[in-house]
């Protein structure tokens, strides 16, 4: 009787564990409920020390412990930056913009650690200077309910996390600079490899995911030998680095006329940020040490992280990244078209007329998102090429409702909200959108379970074969197009196939 008594006691705590302080290597952390009262939320647990006073510029240290136990009830700063113009779509509530940023959330239903839930890890977007894991769109309480656990991360942003220079190169024991954001996401996903078992997830099922700046750092970790082991799975949306990229040397030299290291070191945060215009390399570099060669190579090699990949691209990425100016015409258009693609004019203008300003507007967009669908496409189509893990490509053609639908289309970032199953109340969200959010989020979920998008009462999904390049729309219709847009990537392909060769 005494036994069964222990056996019921030992079952409810475990039962109960993770409404109990939750325990990391740092030190017990405890967290609160979410709006569901089966999730539990961490925010703002501390994944490194943070980068400030002499570790600015530096890859990221172990965080100190504590002996108390944490409450982890509030997100941490969000990394230094300037806000979004307030018409931007992209903006949101900052809070405490601080250098010590290094901070990450938890969203879990997980009654047991002993659950082993498949874990996905959100890398935000916003050109590498903007953007935070606390963003509203990218709350993981819909994915919790669906039997994930969540983590989204904060990095170093702009002239903190991307800032190379000669001096910085010579003290470094790697002869790197300038990809610190990428280090910290490295780092990120290590304390998930050590402690988020202990949130009830699976550290052999981690998918990590991004949009648009996250997406080009998915693309990265999984060229980066320095991440190999730390995910199994990954989900690019808009965005990826297959075309030429920016060499370390390249970098120092725009960073040595931003002054020297020490005077930098001795400037504040404010100042920084201040003066971030006049530095423009905010994104990873080919180093050496974090990435050996380009990412195009890596993957042409067959070097990258083998994993399955999931990626994909919107109909409409340009109408936010590079509207088209109200004084725009068709020869202005045209000169820019030989400027940018000298060699190939002849062939760019018959894939993207502009026989009048309104065929040179049309072709704009259509050709900025068509760049978008390359580098997508190259991403799936290498992956699957050199490596053995299958890849799967999508397409977003879904217009949201409302102004915002009807001014910018399937805009860049759009999906974002029906991946999360975080519909924006505020919109007039009609049943189709309600439906392809449930759709799009079960892919994802499914894929960070096994691997496969695929699933009971979904529409097929068919894996990336290169003789039909099948894609699958999400748009009024969910739809899989095989050989689909074929002519743009073939041009794009030979267009930057000259570029490499300098043909």
């Amino acid at each position: 009787m005494r036994r069964i008594f222990l056996a019921v006691v030992l079952f409810a705590l475990s039962a109960a564990a993770l409404d109990q302080p939750v325990r990391t290597q740092a030190g017990l952390v405890s967290g609160t409920a979410g709006k569901s009262p089966e999730v539990r939320v961490y925010k703002g647990i501390p994944y490194a020390a943070p980068p400030v006073g002499d570790l600015r510029w530096k890859a990221p240290r172990p965080v100190a412990g504590w002996q108390d136990v944490r409450q982890v009830s509030e997100f941490g700063p969000t990394c230094m930056q300037s806000p979004y113009a307030a018409t931007s779509p992209y903006r949101s509530n900052l809070g405490q913009v601080s250098e010590d940023c290094l901070y990450l959330n938890v969203w879990t239903a997980a009654k047991s650690a002993r659950e082993r839930l498949p874990v996905m890890v959100w890398i935000h977007g916003g050109a590498f200077t903007r953007g935070s894991g606390s963003t509203p769109t990218y709350d993981g309480e819909a994915f919790a309910k669906k039997g994930v656990v969540l983590v989204t991360v904060n990095y170093r942003l702009g002239v903190f996390g991307f800032f190379a220079h000669p001096e910085l190169t010579a003290e470094s024991e790697h002869h790197s600079s300038g990809n610190y954001g990428m280090l910290d996401q490295i780092a990120a996903l290590e304390w998930v490899q050590k402690n988020i078992a202990a949130f009830g997830g699976d550290p052999k099922r981690v998918t990590i995911f991004g949009e648009s700046a996250g997406s080009f750092a998915v693309n990265t970790l999984m060229a980066t030998p320095l991440a190999k082991g730390l995910f199994h799975r990954v989900i690019g949306e808009s965005g990826a680095m297959f075309s030429l990229m920016a060499a370390l040397a390249e970098a120092e030299k725009s960073g040595e006329k931003f002054g020297s290291l020490k005077d930098l070191r001795a400037k504040s945060a404010d100042d920084l940020l201040k003066a971030e215009g006049q530095w423009t390399a905010n994104r990873p570099k080919v180093d050496g040490w974090l990435l050996p060669k380009d990412i195009y190579t890596i993957f042409a090699d067959g070097r990258q992280n083998d994993v399955p990949v999931l990626a994909g691209s919107n109909a409409d990425e340009g109408t936010t990244l590079s509207p088209y100016p109200p004084s725009g015409t068709a020869q202005l258009f045209q000169e820019q078209v030989k400027r940018r693609y000298p060699q190939h004019v002849e062939q760019f203008l018959k894939l993207y007329p502009a026989g009048n300003d309104e065929q040179a507007r049309k072709s704009h967009y259509t050709a900025f998102s068509d760049a978008f669908f390359w580098q997508m496409h190259t991403w799936v189509r290498l992956a699957s090429k050199t490596g053995r893990a299958p890849t799967w490509q999508y397409y977003f053609t879904r217009i949201p409702p409302g102004p915002l639908g009807q001014r910018l289309g399937s805009y860049h970032a759009a999906e974002i909200q029906y991946v999360f199953g975080n519909l924006n109340p505020e919109r007039p969200w009609e049943e189709a959108d309600r439906k392809l959010s449930e759709t799009m989020s079960a892919y994802w979920v499914n894929f960070a379970t096994n691997g496969n998008p695929n699933g009971k009462g979904l529409p097929e999904w068919p894996a990336y074969k290169e003789k039909n390049g099948t894609v699958l729309e999400f748009g009024n219709q969910i739809a899989a197009r095989p050989n689909f847009h074929l002519e743009p990537v073939a041009f794009l392909d030979s267009y930057y196939q000259s570029l490499r060769t300098g043909n």
